[in-house]
């Protein structure tokens, strides 16, 4: 059986250049593997926050690496560096507004200023994107509030069927949802 393919992307300038350690991508991958019975495996990038620069291994992710899901970190907020979702958005064929607006609510049971945060979601071809906070708590807490809908839309966009570990996040699928005969 072959692994799904997950990237994993943080977007920093300082992390990129490596004045400080990157704990956004860490944190991802530390929640997947918590959080997935799917065998799978990370394809992690390591981006400064250039428009281009990000558009292009986003591409390349979904494009070439077959990732079904790709999760970022970093780069969502208000400052004129951070142009996650604005590169996000350039490579989706759609937006799935609901990912952003679910956490930002869960994100600002925490803190106030949760609002300045501008993370999206979208899908292209069979891949999802998801942008998540720089923060490893804030990224845990926003994982936790969306993945239980990530499987199935990884199911209709004709992507690998992904199950998770129940006790750690269960997956919602419609009852009419099956899984597909290996």
């Amino acid at each position: 059986m072959q692994k799904v393919r997950i990237g994993i992307v943080t977007v920093s300038d300082r992390a990129s250049r490596g004045e400080y350690e990157d704990l956004g991508g860490p944190a991802m991958r530390d929640w997947l593997e918590q959080a997935l019975a799917t065998p799978w495996e990370a394809v992690a990038r390591l981006v400064p926050d250039e428009q281009d620069q990000v558009e292009a291994v986003l591409r390349e992710l979904c494009d070439e690496e077959g990732c079904c899901l790709v999760v970022t970190t970093g780069g969502t907020g208000p400052a004129p560096r951070d142009i996650t979702p604005e590169a996000t958005a350039a490579v989706c064929d759609k937006i799935l507004d609901g990912f952003g607006e679910q956490m930002r609510a869960v994100s600002l049971k925490f803190v106030p200023t949760a609002i300045l945060s501008r993370q999206i979601a979208g899908t292209r071809g069979r891949s999802l994107l998801i942008n998540l906070p720089g923060k490893p708590s804030a990224i845990k807490d926003c994982l936790e509030a969306v993945f239980p809908a990530v499987p199935y839309c990884i199911d209709l966009i004709e992507g690998p069927y992904l199950e998770t570990r129940p006790e750690v996040i269960a997956a919602f699928r419609p009852k009419h949802a099956k899984k597909p005969q290996d």
